[in-house]
């Protein structure tokens, strides 16, 4: 596949784009409107839209992104590493026998409506995402599910339950070992809200947002911005840096980056793979990259004709050149992708090779599928831009084009990005391009949420891909904890996956951010996690 063209139509627009300064809301340069000049207000460009401001229900970056600034889980990464640590828990300990984990909290901690926090509040917590019962446990709790394998009173959930052992002590009891527990609560979707506000509210977040975190929340327009800002009792002196932290919705990569260019906006999420050497040269910009923990992926769905036969996932795998997508829409900051997980981690199976393009094979295998002159279809596309899929609207073209070779003939198809989430999850789309950024260094994370089968909807398996003997490996994976037994537990289920290509993962890319001289201390996370506390800006 070679390189695509500019069109002059995309020039044109691009520029057109430019002088408007964003794609959507309010000018992100009239920065004097949420502050005056002398405070400091970080500008945050990004290509999409808060779906939701409950740190529980999220299941996609954009929410998250602002929750972990305001919402503190118990445990979090170190900046740049793969290393635990504390945030909330100033220490936890795991049991000898491995069946209950023992968190110290962080004392004389508020808030943000003054409210302390403290065990009770991590209980109340714990109990809302675990229990069906509890009056606030409302909406589907998908990722608690997935992660923790059901709620209260379910026979494969792996909690057994939650004490309090003291003001400043919790205590999680577990059914059996659970391996990757503690990293999973680095997720922000464990992030721990306050009480008060969720019986105030009713277990509304429409309009509200109470954590303990350097930024508190104070509004949220709708494809526009969601403005956040310090918060004063922060209980590390000195942090936050900066006096506001604003998330901009700039849909368009290029408007976003002109936005970047003229001073608009301080932070760039999304920099287009294209656009990063010409940004290299520029004095008064930088560019941040972290190590590849994702994944872009074309999901099949098991479930619909004809992508309930195997042999018509391989074939259509067959016609995708991978290193020509990263050619032409990653320009080298990715790697191809052999299975879901990247080549770093240690889970990875490394016999395994990508499937080769082979046309006359693929052509094949469709005629043996009982489909020899192809058929009609469609593929789903995303409507916003990800470091895993700069482009989904060409890549979802480029496929269309490689499938076409076979006489598979897709129709693109693309919605709102929240409808777009809850239609895949769902089970709607015959194909659809998605990705996942791992939110820890646990294999668990991408193999059990893409792979381990369920019945729940909407689910982040949105393949509906069900193997008994990939259910078993991946369910005796989290309980083993020995480590080398787990890489091989996840190395077998990769195997059994290859050949069924419930997806066909494309790439791991090197997701690529830039900033304004003016930003100091950024360190970009692989993980989740706050990543704006130590932010300040320069003269």
């Amino acid at each position: 596949m070679k390189k695509l063209a500019i069109k002059t139509s995309v020039v044109l627009l691009a520029a057109l784009l430019a002088l408007t300064g964003c794609s959507s809301g309010s000018n992100p340069s009239d920065k004097s409107s949420e502050k005056s000049a002398s405070e400091k207000i970080l500008v945050v460009g990004r290509g999409g839209d808060t779906v939701t401001l409950d740190p529980a229900q999220s299941t996609e970056d954009e929410s998250n992104r602002v929750t972990e600034e305001v919402v503190e889980t118990l445990v979090t990464y170190k900046k740049g590493t793969s290393d635990l640590s504390p945030l909330l828990a100033k220490s936890w300990e795991v049991s000898p026998d491995k069946l209950s984990v023992t968190f110290k909290l962080e004392e004389n901690v508020k808030f943000h409506d003054g409210t302390p926090f403290n065990a009770d509040a991590v209980v109340f917590n714990f109990e809302r995402w675990w229990d069906p019962n509890h009056p606030y446990h409302q909406g589907t709790f998908s990722i608690f599910k997935t992660d923790m394998g059901g709620f209260k009173g379910d026979d494969s959930t792996v909690i057994e339950g939650i004490e309090k052992v003291d003001d400043h002590t919790v205590r999680v009891k577990l059914k059996h070992p659970f391996a990757p527990f503690v990293a999973m609560l680095t997720e922000p979707q464990y992030g721990i809200v306050s009480p008060e506000s969720l019986k105030k509210s009713n277990g509304q977040f429409k309009d509200q947002l109470i954590g303990t975190g350097a930024f508190q929340f104070v509004s949220w327009t709708p494809n526009d911005k969601v403005v956040l800002k310090k918060n004063p009792e922060y209980r590390v002196p000195g942090f936050p840096k900066v006096d506001q932290l604003i998330f901009q919705v700039i849909k368009d990569n290029s408007a976003r980056l002109n936005a970047l260019k003229s001073g608009q906006i301080d932070l760039m999420e999304g920099v287009n793979p294209s656009d990063v050497s010409s940004l290299e040269k520029l004095p008064n910009l930088k560019t941040y990259t972290s190590a590849s923990n994702n994944v872009g992926y074309l999901s099949f769905n098991t479930k619909q004709k004809p992508f309930d036969d195997p042999r018509v996932r391989q074939a259509i795998s067959m016609t995708i050149d991978k290193q020509a997508l990263i050619d032409a829409f990653y320009y080298g900051q990715a790697e191809p992708a052999v299975t879901i997980l990247p080549s770093g981690s240690w889970g990875f199976n490394k016999e395994l090779k990508t499937y080769p393009v082979d046309i006359e094979k693929a052509k094949q295998l469709l005629a043996e599928a009982g489909y020899p002159n192809g058929f009609q279809t469609e593929l789903w596309a995303m409507p916003v831009a990800r470091p895993y899929m700069p482009q989904p609207e060409k890549i979802a073209t480029a496929l269309q084009a490689s499938m076409k070779q076979i006489g598979v003939d897709a129709k693109i198809v693309s919605f709102e990005w929240a409808t777009y989430l809850d239609k895949v999850q769902s089970g709607e789309a015959p194909m659809a391009l998605l990705g996942w950024s791992s939110a820890t260094w646990d294999p668990t994370t991408m193999m059990y949420t893409h792979h381990r089968s369920t019945d729940s909807v909407p689910t982040n398996n949105i393949s509906m891909y069900k193997n008994p003997e990939v259910d078993k490996l991946l369910d005796d994976a989290l309980q083993e904890p020995d480590q080398e037994k787990r890489a091989e537990m996840y190395k077998k289920a990769q195997e059994i996956i290859y050949q069924d290509a419930p997806i066909n993962p494309l790439v791991h890319s090197t997701p690529v951010r830039a900033a304004s001289a003016r930003v100091a201390n950024y360190v970009p996370q692989v993980t989740y996690g706050p990543q704006f506390t130590d932010v300040d800006l320069t003269n």
